[in-house]
């Protein structure tokens, strides 16, 4: 299967100009799409509704939208109330159903400077003919090491529980007429996920190894409730991998900001991971994963 992340950087290209169909555009065709910087009703651009304008370029996908933060932006129109919410998150879109999703409102430090903004996870379970599998679109902090760390933590703290915890509801219905179930099966809440998103973040930092960890004296191990970096399994990493571009003190600085990391259960599956650099879509460059989503697991992983 065919994923994306990409931080859209609200739909303003490194060219300067807002053009949301561009990034429609680039992710299209994709069967699990993780976007950043998605929002609605912002002056700068155009006050538009960017999840409900995406979904029309995007027909064919199941999509969810996880605001990070949510400000009023309610106007009055012709003497009438009109209810806006003025919102910031993720977003992340599928081929296949979206079977539930959940928002995680991340740890967040107040600054006094510079601006800091609430940062979110978007938890999407998908059944995928692998079977089940949580697909997550996050952005993590992007001021500070410590920040990020108590973000990963948290994220992590909730994966590992995430079986024994269960999905949206849980046991058998004792008031049938009530019918909570919706006459459907209890809904799966995996070990199985794969995370995607802008984090902020370089391979070797702190914050890098504290979700795959640092080099285990078996090289290339991976643990059933850990993740590994699908770049450092991938076939044929590509060569000057990055994902970001910025001047930094003068300097060019190319960055791998953006990525992708597998439960250890896909560690074996990953077939290839680029990233489509040099495009201006965005300030960030889309980040491509091909992995085996298709072959059943051999054995269950947590229901």
């Amino acid at each position: 299967m065919k994923l994306v992340s990409y931080n859209i950087q609200y739909g303003f290209g490194s060219d300067g100009r807002y053009d949301l169909s561009r990034a429609a555009r680039i992710v299209a065709g994709a069967d699990i799409i993780a976007l950043q910087e998605v929002e609605r009703h912002w002056q700068r651009s155009n006050h538009d509704d960017q999840p409900e304008l995406l979904s029309g370029l995007l027909p064919d996908y199941h999509w969810v939208y996880g605001p990070a933060f949510d400000m009023d932006a309610s106007e009055r129109r012709d003497g009438r109330l009109v209810n806006r919410r003025r919102q910031f998150g993720t977003m992340l879109l599928s081929k296949l159903p979206i079977v539930w999703s959940r928002l995680h409102a991340l740890p967040m430090r107040r600054t006094l400077r510079p601006l800091n903004t609430r940062n979110a996870a978007l938890e999407c379970m998908i059944r995928t003919p692998a079977g089940p599998v949580r697909v997550l679109s996050l952005h993590l902090a992007h001021i500070a090491v410590e920040e990020r760390l108590e973000q990963i933590d948290y994220l992590l703290a909730e994966h590992r529980r995430a079986p024994s915890d269960g999905g949206p509801w849980s046991g058998a219905d004792d008031e049938p007429t009530r019918n909570w179930s919706n006459g459907e099966p209890e809904p799966e809440n995996p070990v199985a996920a794969i995370w995607l998103g802008d984090f902020n973040m370089e391979p070797g930092s702190a914050e890098y190894s504290r979700i795959v960890g640092s080099t285990p004296y078996h090289r290339g191990a991976a643990y059933l409730d850990g993740f590994v970096d699908a770049t450092a399994v991938a076939s044929e990493p590509p060569a000057d991998f990055h994902t970001h571009v910025k001047t930094i003190d003068g300097k060019v600085a190319k960055r791998r900001l953006d990525h992708c990391v597998v439960g250890g259960m896909f560690a074996g599956r990953v077939r290839s991971v680029s990233a489509d650099m040099g495009e201006v879509a965005s300030d960030h460059f889309p980040l491509r994963i091909d992995i085996d989503l298709e072959t059943p697991l051999a054995m269950e992983r947590g229901g």
